[in-house]
């Protein structure tokens, strides 16, 4: 195999899809509750999706950002009135859209005086490969070898606000604090509800950014159109891509109060980012959200595959717990796991396992009843087949 190996793919190739299901090279179907980790969270081969593409590139895929693009305007504009931020940068991914906020966050302080910024992020984070935001990461394993790391970044553990406390009381170069409102490659952690409100709340006392990424939990996944609605707050950046494009490469980091107006041109830049495909599809897929009411459904849907994977599996002791919200769910096993994903092909059926020992499930928001009962008969036989 030519391909550098970075990955461990599976032994697996699929040919087609449509709505909710793959279909491999040898003709067998299964169901993705993956959505290639919450990107095609509209399903495959989305009727309105399709012909956006197909639309857009029968009429232009680039020219560049030193020309007006009608539907990145479109787009900027669209987003910011349904996230009340102010200001949006396009890039092609998670990754870029994180780097974006950390550039930005260290202009703010700059801007502050402040001669070092520095950022505090999370234990179990993650936020991407290029290097500063693996730096953000918190996985050593990911961050062996490529020494030296970028400075700037002060780890505290998650969901701890006094520990926050700490560090604001003992440093004077911390200008942002950077974190999923959700964990995702961190095992599927969910914050307490007053968790993410008080670190609103030390932001503004301490004239820190608070940055949001919501790479995974955004675009109606957790039960609206991005986690932080859920908490009556507006962060300062919320970066954003995977479901953007239900599969066309795109990043969007968005800024709102002291965040905007920080990149002047020339300080950033990306030569495909917001180019016409891309934005043409994400406001295509924005606009089927919206209209379909799919965060909404995530919710009613996640809340009915959480209540049946309970049922299901509260008697089996070899589960630790189950826990996640909307459409972003995690099943923690009691121990180490990759080995049960080829149980899942055995059984038609797509997941990921995260953190050694969680079975991650990402299924598309369009579901109905009917598919929350498929997934949950499949997952249990899953489980049951893998501990016989």
């Amino acid at each position: 195999m030519n391909y550098i190996t970075t990955y461990q793919p599976m032994d697996i190739s699929f040919s087609h899809g449509a709505g909710h299901y793959l279909w491999d090279s040898q003709g067998k179907k299964y169901f993705d509750a993956l959505c290639g980790i919450a990107v095609t969270s509209l399903g495959h081969n989305h009727p309105k999706i399709t012909q956006a593409i197909q639309e857009q590139a029968s009429k232009l895929l680039h020219t560049s950002n030193i020309f007006q693009i009608t539907a990145q305007n479109e787009l900027a504009e669209k987003l910011t009135a349904l996230t009340q931020m102010k200001q949006v940068f396009f890039g092609n991914s998670g990754a870029e859209a994180n780097e974006a906020a950390i550039k930005l966050a260290r202009l703010y302080g700059h801007s502050k005086g402040i001669e070092t910024p520095s950022i505090i992020v999370m234990e179990k984070a993650f936020h991407g490969r290029t290097m500063a935001t693996l730096t953000a990461s918190a996985g050593r394993k990911g961050q062996a070898g490529f020494e030296p790391l970028v400075p700037g970044f002060v780890r505290a553990p998650y969901n701890d606000i006094e520990a926050i406390d700490s560090i604001a009381s003992n440093r004077d170069d911390i200008v942002a604090i950077m974190l999923e409102p959700i964990q995702g490659e961190g095992g599927i952690n969910p914050p307490d509800p007053d968790y993410i409100p008080q670190l609103r709340k030390i932001c503004d006392e301490k004239g820190w950014l608070l940055i949001l990424d919501e790479i995974q939990t955004g675009l109606g996944r957790t039960g609206k159109l991005y986690n932080y609605m859920h908490y009556d707050i507006i962060p300062d950046i919320v970066t954003s891509a995977k479901a953007l494009g239900n599969g066309v490469p795109i990043g969007a980091c968005l800024m709102s109060g002291p965040a905007c107006n920080l990149f002047q041109p020339g300080k950033h830049g990306s030569t495909f980012g917001g180019n016409p495909l891309a934005c043409h599809t994400a406001l295509t897929v924005l606009n089927v959200i919206e209209s379909e009411n799919l965060s909404e459904n995530a919710q009613i849907m996640g809340d009915n595959l959480r209540h049946a994977l309970i049922e299901k599996l509260c008697t089996m002791p070899e589960v630790r717990g189950i826990r996640g919200q909307g459409l972003m769910i995690g099943i923690e096993l009691d121990r180490p796991c990759r080995d049960i994903l080829p149980i899942a092909l055995e059984h038609g059926i797509l997941f990921s396992v995260t953190s050694e020992s969680v079975l991650r499930l990402l299924p598309p928001i369009t579901l109905c009843q009917e598919d929350v009962d498929i997934i949950a008969e499949k997952i249990c036989d899953v489980i049951t087949t893998y501990y016989d």
